[in-house]
């Protein structure tokens, strides 16, 4: 199995399989009550809006892994190495801080979402055996701990080129419960074969829907398309595992087109299809929606549970190499970083787990401390919401942009100068309004929220 991953790792098939488990999370499956905020005219287009816009950042950014020349530069292994190496120490701070917040955010984000997913399995196998009005509720905190185990177990991965494998599982898992709920949605919209929605969206005066409510909702809504295109971040990180030659931008740019691609394809497809089964009554979770047959949606809930173990970790090694690199220029010279410990894996003629103290307490500390945040916090979905919007414009569009334009020394004025900061103020007016719109949302959450209280 090692010689299989040493032979399929570093290529664009697999740095498409890590842009997919990246870019494509549970937040797809909030994509139907996104679009339902907006309406048939401002839904679809937001989505393929945010896709377009990914999509050409990270081509500028790929360009920007190597510097000062694109194909001959020196290698950046991180993205807070191209800003330094493109833009200097003091834009570094201000990235790393964004950066890292929003992929420990996200982390936090995926063990409330597993926990919710081990729960609604749990909640349909009830209601198929005592019937949809039996009471069916349950309580999420043990299935947090037991997701966290299971990430304590895994954190114990070296680094991002070794879990190749769990990231085409994981990949392979956001297209199966992708494909279950659309076709799901497909089954509810032929049982009535009426064509749901409206062109502006969830109604005024409706189920006590007020303008403002109307108006947080939406710009809400730009927050959670924003965050589920979430890829930039990782994209640096991603491309320093590609092989060379041929040159890594040119094998990144692919991985992108066919990432993004087959992540919009599933967006659209989802949110739309979604939207016409549900209309403006569209759930959070699409997924929630559905109680039969209550084997399928088991088996979609799962596959969102594996994913999210894989992603998981595709976001997690990011951090780790960051802290542990961070430290070991600090402290290198002692046994806690360099004296490595064998264990060998029972049952195997030769394989064994190879670790320091370093990482096994400091990385076990990490997912325990993610996990009580997550039972502590179980409102952070819509946090997350707020995430999104904050560093869209930063790690998505800005720092990309400006990257790029000073690596490729475009002329001040000139009309791709121009047209590369138009997008840039666009992208802040979206991180501004839906930034407002999940700060509303989480207020209002947090006069109901408990502590350590995740309830299904």
């Amino acid at each position: 199995m090692y010689c299989l991953c040493k032979l399929f790792s570093g290529t664009v098939w697999t740095a498409t399989a890590h842009a997919i488990t990246a870019v494509i999370g549970s937040g797809v499956l909030a994509l139907p009550w996104s679009v339902a905020q907006m309406g048939w005219i401002f839904g679809p287009l937001a989505l393929v809006t945010f896709a377009l816009i990914t999509y050409y950042t990270a081509l500028l950014l790929s360009d920007c892994y190597r510097s000062p020349d694109p194909i001959k530069g020196n290698r950046n292994h991180t993205y807070m190495g191209v800003v330094r190496a493109c833009l200097g120490k003091r834009d570094v701070l201000i990235c790393g801080i964004v950066q890292y917040i929003m992929l420990w955010g996200t982390i936090v984000g995926y063990t409330i979402t597993s926990a919710t997913s081990m729960m609604a399995v749990k909640r349909s196998n009830c209601f198929h055996k005592n019937g949809h009005e039996a009471r069916c509720g349950t309580s999420g905190n043990k299935f947090m701990l037991i997701f966290g185990g299971i990430e304590i177990v895994l954190s114990q991965f070296p680094n991002l080129e070794k879990i190749t494998l769990l990231s085409v599982m994981a990949a392979v898992m956001s297209f199966a419960y992708s494909f279950i709920a659309l076709y799901l949605c497909l089954v509810k919209f032929a049982s009535h074969l009426e064509f749901k929605g409206t062109l502006t969206g969830v109604e005024m005066g409706k189920n006590g829907i007020s303008p403002s409510t109307k108006v947080w909702h939406s710009f809400q809504a730009l927050g959670n398309i924003a965050f589920a295109y979430t890829y930039a971040m990782l994209l640096v990180e991603i491309q320093d595992t590609l092989k060379s030659p041929p040159a890594e931008n040119k094998t990144m740019k692919r991985a992108s087109l066919y990432g993004l691609g087959a992540t919009t394809l599933f967006y659209v497809s989802l949110g739309v299809v979604g939207y016409v089964a549900f209309g403006n009554s569209a759930p959070g979770n699409v997924l929630t929606g559905f109680y039969e047959p209550f084997w399928l949606v088991d088996i979609a809930n799962l596959a969102v549970l594996l994913h999210l173990i894989g992603a998981y970790q595709v976001y997690a090694q990011v951090i780790f190499k960051f802290y542990e690199n961070w430290l070991s220029t600090r402290v290198s010279s002692t046994s806690f970083f360099l004296k490595v410990y064998t264990l060998r894996i029972p049952f195997t003629e030769s394989r064994s787990l190879r670790f320091t103290l370093c990482k096994l307490l400091l990385r076990t500390l990490f997912v325990v401390f993610t996990t009580l945040v997550g039972m502590m916090l179980p409102f952070f979905n819509a946090v997350l919401g707020l995430l999104g919007s904050i560093a869209f414009w930063p790690l998505t569009v800005y720092y990309p942009v400006t990257m790029y334009i000073s690596q490729a020394q475009i002329k001040r004025g000139s009309t791709k100068w121009v047209m590369l900061q138009s997008l840039s103020l666009v992208a802040l007016f979206v991180s501004l309004i839906s930034a407002i719109g999940s700060i509303a949302d989480i207020i209002e959450r947090l006069k109901h929220a408990k502590l350590f209280s995740i309830a299904y």
